[in-house]
């Protein structure tokens, strides 16, 4: 997919809300460039909106805030944490529901107790992985349902072949599936994992260019361009799966989802 650029802002923004640019720190909506990472971890705030019915969450490292709206559909309650101040005065303008509120601190000193706290595709950021999991226990300690959802992304599929990180300057630690299962299981006693992987027109794609060159042909013909310029924005939720790790390679998957219990 195309790389992220910082000259990209959000398009059509409610009234009074000020768009986001596109840094590559988070992904965004509203921005076609964007919309192959916006699907990719939108489908995974779906899954578990699920999941949280009537529970109180809270989503740590929210971003722009539509994960946050997202499980506000079902929760009980939703706070939406995020260190950043334009980030979190776009999430607090543009989403508004009775049962959702946004909370402008750090992961690690934000402390409300929970029953549910959501961490997607932020622990790669981190310097302290293992306070942070202790800490996102310690809020659900209470609750008589406690659970933690983290996504990470797959190294393997991130980096290089033979690399042991990717160029994101924001990543810290990527992590394998055993490393990540490792992480979790230091802290959790139940630890489900899943991989995500491509489906629909997303899955046919990636079998292009594994099986047949695609990226070779259309490289050759000179129309990569107008071609992703279709394709990308086309993408939904339904051209990624969630998989359990029992029913599939996850050293073959794109993210890596872990629900832990305590």
């Amino acid at each position: 997919m195309p790389e992220t650029q910082t000259l990209h802002l959000q398009q059509d923004q409610p009234e009074g809300v000020p768009p986001l640019a596109l840094t590559g720190e988070r992904t965004l909506p509203d921005v076609p460039l964007e919309n192959y990472w916006f699907r990719r971890h939108l489908v995974v705030y779906e899954w578990i909106r699920a999941r949280v019915g009537g529970l109180d969450v809270v989503d740590m490292a929210c971003g722009e805030g539509y994960g946050s709206d997202v499980l506000a559909r079902t929760a009980r309650s939703v706070v939406g944490v995020d260190a950043n101040p334009e980030a979190h005065e776009h999430a607090r303008l543009r989403y508004v529901a009775p049962n959702l509120r946004f909370a402008r601190d750090l992961v690690e000193t934000f402390a409300e107790p929970a029953d549910v706290v959501v961490f997607l595709q932020t622990i790669e950021h981190v310097r302290n992985p293992d306070e942070i999991l202790e800490h996102f226990k310690a809020m659900t300690a209470r609750s008589s349902a406690p659970a933690a959802y983290i996504t990470t992304p797959n190294l393997l599929t991130l980096a290089p072949e033979g690399a042991e990180k990717s160029e994101n300057p924001w990543h810290i630690k990527e992590y394998r599936a055993e490393e990540f299962r490792a992480l979790c299981e230091a802290h959790y006693a139940d630890v489900e994992l899943y991989g995500l992987f491509h489906a629909g027109k997303l899955g046919v794609h990636q079998f292009a260019i594994e099986r047949l060159g695609w990226d070779r042909i259309h490289k050759t013909l000179r129309f990569s361009g107008p071609f992703y310029d279709r394709f990308t924005p086309a993408i939904s939720t339904g051209d990624f799966a969630l998989r359990p790790a029992a029913e599939c390679d996850l050293d073959g998957a794109l993210d890596f989802l872990a629900v832990c219990r305590p």
